[in-house]
């Protein structure tokens, strides 16, 4: 039996590379991971594999830049207490373009305190974010939500593993670049690559050259599949190769990756959210980073973050240190808070016009 832990030396060594350091596509994306773990190709497939079928890691997958490829939105539902796991339990089985599902509290009463649910949500370009939430609403018996696209991006990544032993304060030496979020147009040979390199990729395919068979998905010879997915990346819509760790769920063995996630909030003054945003992001724990305007329901808050920690207090020690930098560029904070992550599910967002008139269509008179 191979040790499945994610905390297994080996492992480890692993996933401190395969979690978020591959960055873009690669023809050859687990050899890429043996070369920055110094763990040789045969022990890192065999490792991979054993970690899926354990269901330490979840998924292994190219990621894709959906800003770059649909409209994008975090959402914050209101929903009534008597509902709201009905509503988790349809957002996360039943609507695919719903992504990440938590229902968050607050330590204390503050604004925005009783939207609970949480969402992130993608619809293909040309369809309309408002349109897909108010069916939602429909379906689940919400009754207010608050879309917050992303204006810019500024951190984005998970790697768990090599955040564990992160001191609070640990930064980059420069601030975080802010991505853009302006979608781009592709041809229909790119998207029959796209789709086909999306999806989750099966134990059958976790070998040296895990490409082949989705260059018959899309109709393509494998050279020409590789050219056109090396294209894709040269559009910036491809992110990163990455083996997803289960840090929701505890493992078979009762080992965690994580216990406390905390959606952090700052409100800078206006004209200074990408200078914040920046600072905010090269901090090394976080694990995302945007600015999105909140409004007046959450105290106007424009940039937004995640931390992901074994203990609370750790947690709170990093937004601490991000507190006392911010400060310390005399950058105002006139509201700040932390949405505590309960009850979780994490997908990928499904971008695919076809599927999303396929679903539309089916909930057109759903009640």
């Amino acid at each position: 039996m191979l040790p499945t832990a994610h905390s297994d030396p080996l492992n480890a060594a692993i996933l401190a590379v395969s979690e978020d350091l591959i960055s873009g596509f690669q023809r050859q994306p687990f050899q890429v991971i043996a070369e920055k773990s110094g763990v040789p190709l045969a022990t890192v497939l065999e490792r991979i594999r054993a970690m899926v079928e354990a269901g330490v890691v979840r998924r292994v997958r190219q990621t894709l830049l959906s800003t770059k490829l649909a409209h994008g939105a975090l959402v914050a539902w209101k929903v009534p207490e008597a509902k709201l796991n009905d509503a988790f339990d349809f957002m996360s089985r039943q609507d695919p373009f719903s992504g990440h599902v938590v229902i968050r509290s607050t330590d204390t009463d503050v604004a925005g305190s009783d939207y609970r649910l949480w969402t992130t949500l993608k619809v293909p370009v040309g369809e309309s974010l408002d349109h897909h939430a108010s069916v939602l609403l429909r379906l689940t018996g919400a009754t207010e939500y608050r879309l917050m696209p992303a204006k810019g991006v500024f951190a984005l990544g998970v790697g768990h593993v090599r955040r564990k032993t992160l001191e609070p304060g640990a930064k980059a030496d420069t601030p975080a670049v802010m991505m853009t979020t302006a979608t781009v147009d592709l041809t229909p040979e790119e998207w029959a690559v796209l789709l086909a390199l999306k999806e989750e990729l099966t134990l059958e395919e976790m070998v040296e050259n895990p490409w082949l068979k989705r260059a018959g998905m899309a109709g393509l010879a494998l050279d020409r599949f590789c050219e056109v997915a090396e294209m894709l990346n040269a559009k910036q819509v491809i992110g990163r190769f990455s083996t997803f760790l289960e840090h929701v769920k505890p493992s078979a063995t009762g080992e965690r990756v994580t216990r406390f996630n905390g959606l952090f909030h700052w409100a800078v003054p206006p004209g200074r959210e990408v200078e914040a945003g920046a600072e905010v992001g090269r901090h090394d724990c976080m694990t995302h980073c945007y600015w999105r305007e909140g409004g007046p329901h959450f105290g106007n808050v424009n940039i937004m973050g995640v931390v992901h920690g074994t203990e609370k207090e750790r947690v709170l020690e990093h937004k601490a240190a991000i507190d006392r930098h911010l400060a310390a560029l005399g950058i105002q904070v006139s509201y700040t808070n932390v949405f505590w992550g309960g009850r979780s599910e994490i997908k990928p967002s499904e971008i695919s016009p076809k599927v999303y008139a396929k679903w539309h269509a089916q909930h057109h008179h759903s009640s």
